[in-house]
């Protein structure tokens, strides 16, 4: 099994072979275009996750998958190549270069990899940052969406174990800071993507992320399907990693709880 992740170490090796790509994101945090051009992996270029990585807000959540053409264009741009393996990373946890991650793998680019511990972890280890804008050269990726699996709202109910990745109190349905309505969808078990890490903002351990799944009664042999949402389908890709390193190829609820509670019929589970 190849990992989906890549250390510091084996980044800097590999600089000059691989594509890498900037996905600084977090919501209502700072500018992510403004953070990159200050510094950044030598030669990375920067991917808008608000504009390539997603659709226009609407009935499918806040963050619809992207348009074939629009997310192809946008890996283009970026000199994404077929031949070529990419590594992508934020500030950000790893939440917004999972998005980028997922989305490679589902569109058809396997040799995809997600830096871990992200910018932070590269400073640290003194790697060298390079401010201003990169420019790849024109990459030729041809976008072949469905290499991965997705569960859409109409199946959501029927899938056997279905994890939410949000934080426990918005899983619990105590707040709710972004979605207009609080709960979970019925039925699901809880796994928030900030115990996926470390103190070191790594990935834990295979032993530890196992323990942990174990522990939410996700079943890790293969015998059921796993399905994971978070609020509007990029966070939940981090539980996605997750599982990956423990070999479990989960499937993504892309509309998630934002798209969910659009139809006022769908149920709603609280505390």
């Amino acid at each position: 099994m190849t990992s989906p992740l890549v250390s510091v170490a084996e980044l800097r090796e590999s600089l000059g072979h691989v594509t890498v790509l900037d996905v600084r994101y977090r919501t209502g945090g700072a500018s992510g275009p403004g953070e990159y051009s200050l510094g950044h992996v030598p030669g990375a270029v920067y991917v808008d996750l608000d504009t390539e990585l997603a659709s226009a807000p609407g009935a499918g959540g806040r963050h619809p998958l992207p348009e074939t053409a629009v997310f192809e264009a946008a890996m283009r741009r970026a000199g994404v190549r077929d031949d070529r393996p990419v590594v992508v990373y934020d500030d950000w946890s790893g939440l917004g270069a999972a998005r980028a991650w997922w989305l490679l793998r589902f569109h058809g680019h396997a040799d995809t990899r997600l830096l871990d511990g992200g910018w932070s972890a590269w400073v640290f280890a003194g790697g060298e940052a390079e401010r201003g804008v990169a420019m790849n050269p024109e990459g030729d990726f041809v976008a072949r969406p469905g290499r991965l699996p997705v569960v859409e709202a109409d199946r959501v109910l029927d899938v056997p174990v279905l994890v939410d990745a949000r934080a426990p109190e918005r899983y619990r349905g105590e707040t709710e800071p972004i979605d207009p309505v609080a709960g979970r969808i019925p039925g699901a078990v809880n796994v928030p993507t900030t115990t996926n890490l470390a103190a070191d903002g790594r990935f834990r351990d295979p032993d530890q992320l196992r323990a942990l799944y174990e522990a939410a009664g996700v079943p890790l042999d293969g015998s059921r399907e796993v399905a994971v949402y978070c609020g509007s389908g990029v966070t939940a890709a981090h539980d996605l990693v997750a599982l990956d390193l423990l070999g479990v190829q989960a499937t993504l609820y892309p509309g998630s709880w934002s798209e969910w509670i659009t139809d006022p019929e769908r149920p709603v589970e609280r505390e």
